[in-house]
């Protein structure tokens, strides 16, 4: 029995709709990264000023993504998806044509508050467009906009920046969000779950604890690196409001009957330990993701374009297998899935451990297509498990909490392994250090043949030592800086080495295909 209302038009049709809306706002939130250079040179401000374009993305964007399910049934799902295309589409122009930071910065909020329920009702629609048995094939059409998204996301930012004008990062969410927006109009229809529901009263107390909490979490995690975290005022400040909005939130919303936020849902088995590996889909996928670029630009004079190349072609194999996934997953417990998933991810953080100063491009194409093989593994089981007791009602809501927990994971892994990152290069760097004494014989050679080399180019031998020792200090941060990047993967390594076993315990999954004769059609 299928969940949702008759609907004309094939499932395919209405996923690929919906999903050119989503990919274009789950793209923004990376492709802005690599551009916040040129905004700043642009706009005639500091770096640090400029990366409040990004702060004011996610604060917003994190506030609206739990509140999605509650705005589809004030106002009616495909209006609500339809409103959330057209405000994006226009704030993307609005940060296209933006002549200041302070008005770039604003138009970005707005577009936050607009993009903030894309994705997850881009999921509710397609979940309710296929019938049960096919819920693993739609969970890996929604897996291509959530995991592909971010891989190209640095790349397309990269080339846009480097060829042409940061401007149009924005600029070309216009066509394709009017685009969007007329093939939902013409092609989405809302099953009668989803259609508007009369709200009796507006639960402003909830509305406001989930915005205050969620909004000042978002901030400490993207400024707590920038302001070194704990030792700045502003960072406590938004750090307490955060620990105390969001306990306040949680109390509140939980003796709602009808709570902006139906946290009801995580007293499902199947729904709530999904949700907790979603968190960690996101925190491996957004942490890798930021970390590799930085990896070859730093060390390696890889330019925004190349150090994005690097990330695509593992694009390209998450896309071959997710249509395959989206079939194991009928016939597979999914448990099993996402715990091959989560080792499959954790070998490709551990093959950093090869990474030297000589390696090459096609061997970081190959380390990346590693870290990324067992995200379709861990995406499409763990939202096919989810929602496989979730009710057509529910759909909305269910998809909300999932696409924040996705969200959160990956802003907390960004922040926590850019922590990491920093603390390991300063370890590395001072472990490295001990080694530059006379008494080391490997330095005392290093020392002796740069010496040697600089002195036969006519430098005087007193100038040719302190430039040798100036040449191994630099090649001394440059290995430490690559120490560092590996214990950082590492470190997520680790993480998912821990999640795979733990996956084990999940409950099973329903919707396991029996091998009679006539279990297909």
């Amino acid at each position: 029995m299928s969940n949702a209302a008759p609907n004309p038009v094939k499932p395919l049709w209405v996923s690929i709709a919906v999903s050119l809306a989503a990919f274009m706002e789950v793209l923004d939130t990376t492709i802005a990264n690599v551009a916040l250079s040129h905004i700043a040179g642009s706009l005639g401000a500091s770096s640090d000023e400029s990366t409040w374009v990004l702060t004011s993305y996610l604060v917003a964007n994190g506030i609206v993504l739990p509140l999605s399910g509650w705005l589809s049934s004030l106002m009616g799902r495909k209006n609500f998806f339809i409103f959330c295309i057209l405000g994006f589409t226009f704030t993307s122009f609005m940060c296209g044509i933006s002549n200041s930071l302070p008005m770039l910065i604003g138009f970005r909020l707005l577009q936050g508050v607009t993009g903030g329920g894309l994705q997850p009702t881009q999921q509710a629609i397609i979940k309710d467009s296929f019938p049960p048995e096919k819920l693993g094939m739609a969970f890996a059409i929604t897996g291509i906009t959530t995991v592909l998204a971010p891989i190209l996301g640095p790349t397309l930012g990269g080339y846009i920046t480097d060829n042409f004008s940061w401007r149009w990062i924005f600029f070309m969410n216009v066509p394709v969000g009017l685009l969007a927006a007329f093939l939902v109009k013409v092609l989405v229809q809302d099953p009668p779950s989803a259609q508007k529901q009369a709200i009796g009263s507006i639960d402003y107390i909830g509305l406001g604890l989930v915005a205050l909490g969620l909004g000042a979490l978002q901030i400490v995690l993207d400024k707590g690196q920038q302001e070194d975290w704990l030792d700045s005022s502003f960072i406590v400040f938004f750090a307490c409001i955060a620990v105390i909005g969001l306990i306040l939130a949680v109390f509140w919303l939980w003796q709602q009957k009808h709570p902006v936020v139906d946290l009801k849902l995580f007293r499902i088995p199947s729904f709530g330990m999904p949700c907790i590996m979603m968190f960690f889909v996101g925190f491996a996928l957004y942490s890798s993701a930021v970390l590799l670029p930085m990896l070859v630009q730093t060390n390696f004079g890889y330019d925004a374009t190349l150090s994005g190349l690097v990330l695509s072609p593992a694009g390209i194999v998450v896309l071959l297998i997710m249509p395959l996934v989206g079939k194991l997953v009928t016939v597979v417990q999914a448990k099993y899935l996402i715990s091959l998933g989560m080792l499959l991810n954790a070998v490709g953080m551990l093959a950093t451990g090869f990474i030297t100063p000589q390696t090459d491009y096609h061997t970081f194409v190959f380390v990346r297509i590693l870290q990324t093989l067992g995200l379709p593994f861990l995406f499409i089981p763990a939202s096919t498990l989810a929602f496989s007791k979730i009710t057509p009602e529910n759909s909305s809501n269910a998809s909300a909490i999932i696409s924040l927990m996705r969200n959160l994971g990956g802003s907390i892994g960004i922040s926590l392994v850019a922590n990491k990152l920093v603390h390991s290069q300063q370890i590395q760097q001072s472990y490295l250090v001990q080694h530059l004494t006379a008494a080391d014989p490997g330095y005392r050679s290093a020392l002796s043949d740069y010496t040697q080399t600089i002195t036969s180019l006519g430098v005087p031998a007193s100038q040719a030592s302190a430039s040798a020792m100036g040449q191994i200090y630099r090649e001394l941060l440059h290995q430490a800086s690559i120490l560092a990047y590996r214990d950082a993967y590492h470190f997520i390594a680790a993480i998912l080495i821990v999640l795979a076993i733990a996956a084990l315990f999940m409950p099973g999954n329903t919707l396991r295909k029996k091998s009679a004769p006539g279990a297909s059609h």
